[in-house]
């Protein structure tokens, strides 16, 4: 028979009503108690029951968290710093992938907020839920428009996108081509774009954009590929909006026979440890992935607690330039 908080407290000699206290960290408790408690339940291999601490406490220490996919590196390196900033901060993570599904992504939603989750973290190509505006649930984006109430946190894509755009052109590029996802998702992202194209004019010439339409799916990028050597065979510099991107467009430059930097330079978006580990040669732009983490943790749990509401606030992050050896 599993152990319950009677016997904890019988074993530590203390009241039922005390170990609850211990274990819901209410009231003064001396750390004598406190010993003698946990002391008690690890002689007698109990576990709280969350379920229970949760009607206590009216908190269910759970936080949802929506990404399109852990596929890709940079939301697979985010997924990890959100939980483990989570857990030292004593929250469980659902981790939910919509893979780019409205109704994927619905679905998450219904069940996160009938689990009743303490707030969701969110990085949605889909707007437009109500859920996102249900009663006071405490909500974050990632690098997204939600809602016009909904905080967004990100890095500072403007500057990622004209850093990247400046290399280029002082390594000599005069066609560079940018590779970014739809324009009509309406992201912070679309930022970079916008730097690219003012650089590109301020600088004499057009832009060349093209639009990635095929979400994180790299078999789609052959075909879009082929499309800018047929229509633009003197490209030169390629600036992608992501690390994905610029990757399997090295890849298909050499297939081609085509040496990089020498005939084409890239530059990417992300910088995720990841990528740097199996592509450090790549020139890109880092996104401070570890402190968006920690600034869309710190903000929804001062919703959660009632700290601040941080209503339609926008945070954006400083990047870095890591240049390397693809320019």
């Amino acid at each position: 028979m599993n152990p319950k908080i009677s016997d904890v407290a019988e074993k530590a000699g203390v009241s039922k009503t005390t170990v609850s206290r211990v274990l819901n960290n209410r009231g003064y408790i001396s750390q004598e108690t406190k010993d003698a408690v946990y002391g008690a339940m690890k002689e007698l291999n109990y576990f709280p029951n969350d379920v229970a601490r949760s009607l206590f406490n009216k908190k269910t220490n759970l936080i949802g968290l929506i990404l399109p996919t852990v596929n890709n590196p940079f939301f697979s390196e985010l997924a990890f710093y959100i939980e483990s900033i989570c857990a030292e901060k004593g929250y469980k993570v659902l981790l939910c992938n919509s893979t780019h599904s409205r109704e994927n992504e619905e679905r998450y939603l219904d069940m996160l907020l009938r689990n009743q989750v303490d707030g969701i973290i969110v990085c949605s190509y889909n707007r437009g839920f109500h859920h996102y505006n249900h009663g006071k649930m405490a909500v974050v984006a990632i690098d997204h428009y939600l809602a016009p109430s909904i905080p967004v946190v990100g890095s500072d894509n403007y500057n990622g996108g004209k850093l990247a755009t400046e290399l280029l052109l002082a390594k000599g590029c005069r066609n560079i081509v940018h590779i970014n996802g739809p324009i009509e998702l309406e992201t912070p992202a679309n930022l970079r774009r916008k730097a690219y194209e003012d650089v590109i004019r301020e600088n004499g010439r057009e832009p060349i954009v093209y639009e990635n339409r095929q979400s994180f799916e790299q078999k789609g990028y052959s075909s879009l590929f082929d499309q800018i050597f047929a229509e633009h065979p003197e490209v030169d510099g390629v600036f992608a909006s992501d690390d994905l991107i610029a990757s399997t467009f090295i890849q298909f430059v050499k297939k081609k026979g085509l040496r990089i930097p020498e005939d084409i330079r890239v530059v990417g978006y992300d910088g995720s440890e990841t990528v740097q580990a199996f592509l450090p040669e790549l020139t890109t732009i880092q996104q401070p992935i570890k402190d968006i983490a920690y600034e869309c943790v710190r903000i929804l749990s001062e919703q959660i607690d009632g700290e601040a509401d941080h209503e339609a606030e926008e945070l954006y992050l400083p990047v870095s330039l890591l240049e390397r050896e693809t320019t």
